[in-house]
């Protein structure tokens, strides 16, 4: 590994990312705005979601992709073939990390399994490999992405309401956090190494990942026996926990204990509800939350929602007003928070974990597709000639695949 930069978390460590979509790219992205050296090798026809617009932000990339490669410079190689796998070769002499996210099985095929080639050529390398299911076991091997996870491992069963029936969420939330596990797995191999010095094989399935978003519906299952159901808003543990209507919008109400009902009741107008025998404890709570929603939701039928929520923050009640993308994007608290990333033309989210001693720093923009062939290919020793060579016999690519 190169010598560590004392002003970046990773600054020296060198990334060979061969991933695409969300998870790889995320966990690449996240390692390059803490200073990690990261090189993109996309397939020929390159990340799938550089296809994915409309819409396209100003420099021309899908919204999709920008989101997910800042900081990254782009190749793209064929690794179906020799000369192009020793490009690869190339870049992982001397490199910490390899991360990829094909199905697995791909890199045998190509010669390239870790166990099998790379842990002996290259022993300090940490592997990541990011797949749907692993690599065996009834569904190792097959194809996985985030709502068909959502949908197998429960998570679908549980959000959304009766009248919807269940419902995929919003966000790639399984990809999302397989990212982070991916992420986190590198960061231990990495720590480890530092004592053997020896790399190692690291797995982040978004099966496993998905399964462990179920919480606290598994430990409810296995202690009750009770199948989870929709909710909505609701949670199936603790009551008042919902969304509620106020006079002009929806707000979010979290009350975990008695002493914040009774804050809350106060505040409302309603003192009497803590001492009713229907809602003197949490679990007297949950068993009547319906009549208890109706009571809550007509005396805050005339209350604004903003007032309503800084009201109940400032009495230690959490609340919050149940916003659209673009209101959470305006709120004050997320310019002081610095979430917003602008780099002429290019705005994006910044990584949400902060590090004051050694600060992240977002890289360029998100690079063009194999925009850096010729610098990556003649930093790892190829002349013109064969830089050109490449590029005639489709080793790597030069120019936009759309």
């Amino acid at each position: 590994m190169a010598t560590v930069s004392a002003t970046t978390a990773l600054g020296g460590l060198r990334v060979v990312d061969l991933t695409r979509v969300l998870a790889g790219p995320l966990c690449t992205q996240m390692l390059s705005d803490n200073g990690a050296n990261v090189v993109k090798i996309e397939p020929p026809g390159g990340d799938e979601t550089r296809h994915l617009g409309p819409p396209y932000d100003a420099m021309g990339n899908s919204a999709y992709f920008a989101a997910l490669n800042r900081g990254k410079k782009a190749l793209s190689l064929d690794l179906s073939q020799p000369d192009a796998q020793e490009v690869l070769h190339r870049l992982l002499d001397g490199a910490d990390v390899l991360v990829e996210n094909f199905l697995p099985g791909t890199m045998e095929k190509w010669g390239l399994g870790y166990e099998e080639v790379l842990a002996a050529r290259y022993p300090r390398l940490v592997y990541c490999a990011i797949s749907g299911f692993g690599r065996d076991g009834p569904l190792g091997g097959l194809p996985g992405y985030d709502a068909v996870l959502q949908a197998q491992c429960g998570l679908m069963s549980i959000n959304g309401e009766s009248s919807s029936g269940a419902t995929r969420m919003g966000i790639p939330i399984v990809d999302h956090l397989t990212g982070y596990v991916a992420l986190t797995g590198i960061l231990m191999a990495l720590c480890s190494r530092q004592v053997s010095g020896k790399g190692q094989r690291v797995e982040a399935t978004l099966y496993d990942t998905a399964l462990s978003l179920l919480l606290p519906h598994a430990s409810n299952w296995f202690a009750s026996n009770q199948t989870p159901g929709l909710l909505g808003s609701a949670h199936p543990n603790i009551a008042p926990y919902d969304k509620f209507r106020a006079s002009d919008a929806h707000v979010f109400i979290g009350i975990l204990n008695d002493g914040q009902f009774r804050r809350f009741s106060h505040h409302i107008g309603c003192s009497e509800l803590p001492d009713d025998p229907r809602f003197r404890t949490n679990a007297e709570r949950l068993a009547h939350r319906q009549p208890l929603k109706a009571l809550i939701e007509a005396a805050i039928a005339n209350v604004d929602s903003e007032t309503l929520c800084r009201d109940l923050m400032r009495v230690g009640v959490p609340a919050g007003v149940v916003n659209d993308v673009p209101q959470a994007l305006a709120q004050a608290h997320c310019a002081h928070r610095e979430m917003i990333i602008q780099q002429g033309a290019f705005t994006a989210l910044r990584g949400p974990m902060r590090l004051y001693g050694t600060p992240a720093s977002p890289g360029d923009p998100p690079p063009g597709f194999s925009q850096h062939s010729d610098e990556v290919l003649s930093d790892l020793g190829f002349n013109e000639t064969q830089r050109r060579d490449f590029y005639h016999r489709g080793i790597a690519r030069t120019h936009s695949p759309l």
